[in-house]
């Protein structure tokens, strides 16, 4: 056999191992919301995402490290290894010439990242409370979350239309607080709002709170 052929049955099975990952890790997902990380066994993971649960021993060895793809997978959106602060979503908005655009294209972003994380943010935390293995994964230190707001706010002050007087600490906690899992939970989950609706009363708030001008 040629190299080509080769290189294409390496390149064919790379892929179905990939396909086979992401149904592991979409099938946890569920389980995990529905019924809580103690609760899930691999095998119903196998079962749900179906495939043999020794597949799943495969690919990941065990619960806690197919727990964190599910995490980090949510967070990002994919599997590639690039942090949030690199996403070209985060870049695009730090780079926005005014505050006001920074802000409509940064609530954009983050409310399609807290989409994917928040409904899991429950689960992560009941599931941190009861295994402190899975709490060790995450070491002590500033919240990532606040790190990323943190840079944000650092874009913005100073950017045309940003409030003046505003410091970095300030806006960086606007950010934290007014885009958190846990109020987008209650406006999307608990009160039925829709991720447009969302977005726009995201986009009035930090417009009234981190601009010159409130929005109108």
């Amino acid at each position: 056999m040629d190299k080509t052929g080769t290189a294409g049955k390496r390149d064919g099975r790379a892929e179905r191992t990939r396909r086979t990952r992401e149904r592991i890790v979409a099938a946890a997902r569920e389980l995990f919301v529905e019924r809580g990380y103690g609760a899930t066994s691999l095998r119903e993971v196998a079962d749900r995402a179906g495939v043999a649960v020794q597949t799943v021993y495969f690919v990941f060895g065990n619960k806690r490290a197919l727990y964190k793809d599910v995490v980090d997978t949510s967070i990002a959106g994919d599997a590639e290894p690039v942090a949030t602060m690199d996403r070209p979503w985060f870049r695009e908005a730090c780079a926005a010439p005014t505050a006001a655009g920074q802000l409509r294209l940064h609530a954009r972003g983050t409310g399609a990242v807290l989409a994917r994380v928040a409904p899991i943010t429950p689960m992560m935390a009941a599931a941190a409370a009861t295994d402190p293995e899975i709490a060790a994964q995450w070491p002590e230190g500033p919240d990532p979350r606040l790190t990323v707001q943190r840079a944000a706010a650092e874009a913005l002050v100073g950017k045309p239309g940003a409030r003046p007087g505003l410091t970095v600490e300030a806006a960086a906690d606007v950010l934290f607080g007014l885009l958190s899992p846990e109020l987008y939970l209650l406006f999307v989950r608990d009160r039925g709002w829709s991720q447009e609706r969302w977005e726009e009363w995201a986009v009035d708030a930090l417009t009234a709170q981190l601009t010159a001008q409130p929005v109108a």
